[in-house]
This record gives structure tokens, C-alpha cells and sequence, in this order.
């Protein structure tokens, strides 16, 4: 590796000078913010990227406004993806399917703090979306991955809020808070890359969960204001460490950075922030929002057992 980046490294300024035609990458999540970026960005350089989203005029505007000043050698295909209901994500998996093989896989969509909910399928709305459809999703499509491809997984520091309770993981009998919620989903999504990169690796494919940063998106359009107030006195506890806001540019760099720069047996079943592998934490972060990776959140036995416990929810065996 020849470039250091760091917090404020840009996706673009990541993948200068990187020749991406030829290769096959599924974004989700590309109707607004970091999404959209990674899509861009990956496009640029010739790649042929597919943008799946729920609101899909909502998303073709969102790649149109960013593409508009800069011309793009590869091309952005959107397709249509729910993640609040498995028979999208299988219909969406089966489509893809279709258009493979792929080199990447970027599972960037995601929601944070909304109140009590649930998919269709009747699971805790932020666990369901930001991990079970996703865990579902990329592993439909992991035959589909060339050797050499990569999973990135998009993750939060906000996962040292809390390990996933894998007795209770939809909130049937736990007292709900939107910030416990979001925190589990986190967490969950580290440990989905952790197991998946486990059972993929003799095959060359590697799994990478990333943490973006603090970037101003529409992740948290459902939080209301108890919530909003818990995440700003967790950013006003970072005593020990400086808190750095992102634009979305910023926020797509580590999710290029472990996709398509670093090495892959570098960021391979590792959490990465900043264009940097994150520091296994001994104990508790110093805040909620802080640097590092939970040693809980890269546990491979509890990734076995959330893989486990993901499949008899959704009812597929991997």
C-alpha cells in the first residue's frame, strides 16, 4: 500500500488512479448520502455498479444530481429493493442473480432511531433491516461472487452500545429504546462480516464490516427528539477522543478503502474506520461513539451463533 488516507479522505481521492472496468459491484441503499457516494465514486473508475433502493425515483434523481458534473466511464443500474420485506430481498437476490458475477458487494443501506416497528415479516425494524435482510440478501448472492470478490457490511462505532441478545433479538420482551435498537443491528452487522468471512475465505471471497463515521445523512430521518438528544450527549462525551463530521464523499472512502484499496487479508474479517483496521478494544469505549471495535462485536462464537440464530428467523439454512 502506497497511500495513507485518513477521516477525511474522500472515495474519489481513494480510488485515483484505479481502473474498475470490468468489474461487477451491488450498493444498496443509493437513494441518498453515503450510498450514493460509494456508487459514484465506483463508477467512475469504469465500474459497472448496481444501485438497488427502495423509492427508485428518489434514488435515480440522487445518482443523476452527483453524476452530473463528472463524467463516468462505468455505469449505475438501479434496482428495486425493500429491506423491510424478505420477499423483496429474495426477489431483488433473484434478480441480481441474473446479472452476475460480482466483485463487490457494499450492504450500505440502513436506518437508525426510529421508534418501535416491524418488517412485514414481524421482526424489530432496525434488526430486521439493517441485518437479517441483508444477511439474506448477500448470502443468496455469495455464489455469485467471484474469487478474489469482497462483502463489504456497513457497521457504526454505535455498536458499542450494545452486544445483540440473541434470546430477545426482536424486542418481545425487552423494554425498546431507539438507541439499544440501533446499537444491536451494529453490532449484528459486524458479526454477520466476521462468520461470513469465515465460511467464505478458503473460496477467496473476504467480508469486512466498516464504521463511516459521523456523516449528516438521511440514516436518522426517523429518530425523534429523545433519541436525537441521546446521540448528541454521546458525541459530547468524546473526552479522549475528537469527533470529526464527515460529508457523505468522506463517509464512502472507508467503504471503497476495504473494497477495492487495502489488501484483503489486511481488512478480511476485521472492522475498519477511517481508511484504517480498527483497534480491538480491551474493555468499554470511552463513548458510544468513540474509536475501536467491541471485542464482543468480532467474537467468532457469538458470530456463529447470531449466523445460527439469523437463519432459523428467516427461515434459510447457508
Amino acid at each position: 500500500m502506497t497511500e495513507t488516507f485518513d477521516a477525511l479522505s474522500t472515495a474519489e481521492e481513494v480510488l485515483a488512479g484505479i481502473d474498475l472496468h470490468g468489474k461487477r459491484i451491488l450498493v444498496t441503499g443509493v437513494s441518498a448520502g453515503i450510498g450514493v457516494e460509494t456508487a459514484h465514486a465506483l463508477a467512475v473508475r469504469g465500474a459497472t455498479v448496481f444501485g438497488a433502493a427502495r423509492d427508485l425515483t428518489k434514488a435515480k434523481a440522487a445518482i443523476a444530481r452527483v453524476q452530473g458534473d463528472t463524467p463516468t466511464s462505468g455505469s449505475v443500474t438501479l434496482v428495486e429493493l425493500d429491506l423491510a420485506s424478505l420477499a423483496s430481498v429474495r426477489a431483488c437476490a433473484g434478480q441480481m442473480a441474473l446479472q452476475g458475477p460480482f466483485d463487490l458487494i457494499v450492504a450500505n443501506a440502513g436506518l437508525m432511531g426510529p421508534p418501535l416497528g416491524r418488517t412485514a415479516e414481524g421482526f424489530e425494524t432496525q434488526f430486521g433491516v439493517n441485518h437479517l435482510s441483508h444477511f439474506v440478501l448477500v448470502n443468496r448472492l455469495a455464489q455469485c461472487i467471484r474469487p478474489g470478490g469482497r462483502v463489504v457490511v456497513l457497521a457504526s462505532s454505535a455498536h458499542h452500545i450494545a452486544d445483540i441478545n440473541l434470546d430477545d433479538p426482536n424486542f418481545e420482551h425487552t423494554e425498546y429504546t431507539p438507541y439499544l435498537g440501533y446499537g444491536r443491528s451494529k453490532t449484528a452487522n459486524i458479526l454477520f462480516a466476521v462468520e461470513f468471512d469465515r465460511r467464505h475465505r478458503a473460496r477467496g471471497i473476504r467480508a469486512t464490516a466498516v464504521h463511516p463515521g459521523g456523516v449528516e445523512t438521511e440514516l436518522g430521518r426517523y429518530m425523534d427528539p429523545a433519541t436525537r438528544e441521546a446521540q448528541r450527549k454521546a458525541l459530547g462525551d468524546a473526552s479522549t477522543w475528537k469527533f470529526v463530521r464527515k460529508n457523505a464523499a468522506q463517509g464512502a472512502s472507508t467503504s471503497v478503502w476495504a473494497g477495492v484499496y487495502a489488501p484483503a487479508d489486511e481488512v478480511g474479517g476485521h472492522y475498519c474506520e477511517d481508511c484504517h483496521v480498527g483497534e480491538i478494544l480491551p474493555g468499554p469505549a470511552a463513548s458510544p461513539m468513540g474509536p475501536g471495535v467491541a471485542a464482543y462485536a468480532i467474537d467468532p462464537e457469538r458470530a456463529k451463533a447470531l449466523w445460527k440464530k439469523s437463519e432459523e428467523l428467516v427461515g434459510e439454512s447457508f
